[in-house]
């Protein structure tokens, strides 16, 4: 049986921390950044942890994660 590989544009979109908790980027920070407020880009910013079911689907596409 081979290895089993990391799917690599989960590897670029998803960290996982040595906890086992997941991150990924915030929606709404890619464009039309003017009408936004800066308070509002700024909390875009943050990580947000992935919970649930897809926490599950994210572990399995980094199996070496």
């Amino acid at each position: 049986m081979g290895k089993m590989k990391t799917k690599r544009a989960a590897q670029k979109r998803f960290k996982i921390t040595a906890s086992g908790r997941v991150f990924r980027r915030s929606t709404k920070r890619n464009h039309l950044l003017e009408k936004k407020s800066s308070k509002k880009k700024r909390q875009l910013d943050m990580p947000i942890e992935v919970t649930g079911r897809r926490r599950r689907a994210v572990r399995e596409l980094m199996p070496n994660g």
